[in-house]
């Protein structure tokens, strides 16, 4: 849990404060549409015996907060007031001849137990909105989604392992590896079963060092009979990770345990990986997720309208299925946010406001952030010649904006550590990996370094957008 030296303790139980705070965290943890979108209207009202308010505009706000970011939001309160506190919502309920909104007089909790979900002795760290039925099959999952299927019902018993799905961002990767994991803990309850992504596995494997740990952190892993990484080719550069990572793997293939891997890429095209671990990487089932097709598009947009309890004409779902094409999560976002806008302004979901959503949509993504430019904006703000930051020099201003563009250059962009490394005078990656982890140490208990970091990344997002 973060220390309270996070906030000042004299205004500790002032909610703007702590509210500030979560969002903080928040904001590090989605995207920016999805802050703009859903958190940024959330207002702190009052704390009381750990419990703080927070008012919400609409019911329908609250039921997409409470389904989507209820994890989030729950161990982010925790981290700021400790393990007792909680968030609680308030209704704002405007009526167009009302000057001030009405709040229902009804509290609603965030943390909630899934009494369905499997228990187990650790956190799986499974979504358990990603199942099986709520994946939509189409032409260019077919092959992905029967082999997960298998997988499910039999775990490490079929020549699908490793599994390796490949596929370019937001094509459905993530929810399918996992449905699989909770399926496995459906049918197989005393299965071991965890996901992670690959920097997260880092991370793990560099604080095991760190504290003289590794062995206890190669065991736990050596114990899983289900072990699923997302996003395999950050582990590219990264070598001592790897090795650990071949070990581990080995041991769990000889002992028949199932492993699954996601990757942007198929294993052949991980340039930077270890050979061996490309070999072993391609024993399995390789099996790549393509974009979706229109009728896809269509009946995904259909299932999360029902999701969502929305009644929406077909010529509008066709208008959004028709113009975002390129991934499934982008054409959430889309219907996300048109239900946003029409719930938050009062107005009619119309063909009119469609169109308008799919425009702002397709500014949105038009941002292009380079490691250049990471590096031109922070040396503007420090003031410091940008030749200085790829210099030998130890000064301890160029020292500070170099490990802040190392570590923003590896959050925003998807360029790896050697990539990082060779636009700063050609460091090695290891050095990418010091500045990264000394800056995410360090803004943990420096408030000015965590304000320095939320206003770099506003003006790279303002000069690349």
């Amino acid at each position: 849990m973060k220390e309270f030296a996070l906030i000042d303790k004299k205004n500790l139980f002032e909610p703007t404060i702590i509210w500030r705070e979560c969002l903080r965290t928040i904001k590090e943890n989605v995207t920016l549409m999805t802050y703009n979108t859903w958190f940024t209207p959330i207002k702190p009202l009052e704390l009381e015996n750990s419990i703080l308010k927070v008012q919400l505009p609409s019911r329908f706000f609250w039921e997409w907060i409470d389904e989507h970011y209820n994890t989030l939001i729950s161990k982010t309160i925790q981290d700021v007031l400790g393990a007792e506190a909680k968030l609680a919502y308030v209704i704002s309920e405007e009526n167009e001849n009302d000057q001030v909104p009405k709040i229902e007089p009804v509290t609603l909790p965030v943390i909630s137990e899934d009494v369905n979900k499997p228990k187990q002795q650790f956190e799986s760290y499974l979504n358990s909105r990603y199942t099986f039925e709520s994946f939509i099959k189409g032409e260019g999952n077919q092959l992905a989604r029967a082999a997960a299927s298998a997988i499910s019902d039999n775990p490490g018993g079929t020549s699908f392992n490793p599994f390796f799905v490949y596929g370019g961002v937001g094509l459905g990767k993530t929810h399918l590896i996992q449905a699989i994991g909770n399926k496995i803990l459906q049918n197989f309850p005393d299965k071991k079963v965890i996901y992670l992504s690959a920097d997260i596995f880092t991370v793990e494997f560099v604080e095991s060092i760190q504290s003289n740990t590794v062995n206890e952190f190669s065991n736990f892993y050596r114990k899983m009979d289900v072990l699923i990484i997302d996003d395999i080719q950050f582990l590219i550069g990264k070598e001592k990770t790897q090795d650990h990572f071949f070990h581990i793997f080995n041991q769990l293939h000889q002992a028949r345990k199932q492993i699954i891997l996601t990757s942007d890429k198929p294993p052949k095209d991980l340039k930077g990986l270890d050979e061996r671990l490309i070999s072993r990487f391609q024993w399995g089932l390789t099996a790549d997720i393509q974009p979706p097709d229109l009728e896809t598009r269509i009946a995904i947009l259909k299932r999360k309208t029902g999701d969502y309890g929305m009644s929406v004409s077909n010529d509008i779902l066709e208008y959004i299925a028709n113009n975002i094409t390129s991934n499934i999560r982008e054409l959430e976002g889309c219907l996300i946010k048109l239900l946003a806008n029409a719930s938050l302004n009062s107005k009619e979901i119309n063909l009119e406001l469609a169109k308008k959503t799919v425009k702002e949509i397709a500014t949105d993504r038009k941002v292009n952030v380079s490691i250049e430019s990471i590096t031109k904006i922070v040396c503007n703000y420090f003031k410091i010649d940008e030749n200085k930051i790829r210099d030998k020099t130890r000064k301890k201003e160029v020292v500070l904006a170099r490990q802040i563009s190392m570590y923003l250059s590896k959050e925003l962009t998807k360029s790896s550590l050697k990539t990082i490394g060779l636009h700063f005078g050609g460091r090695d990656h290891s050095t990418v990996i010091h500045a990264c982890s000394a800056i995410e140490n360090d803004k943990e208990s420096d408030m000015l370094l965590k304000d320095t970091l939320e206003t770099l990344k506003n003006n790279i997002e303002i000069s690349c957008s």
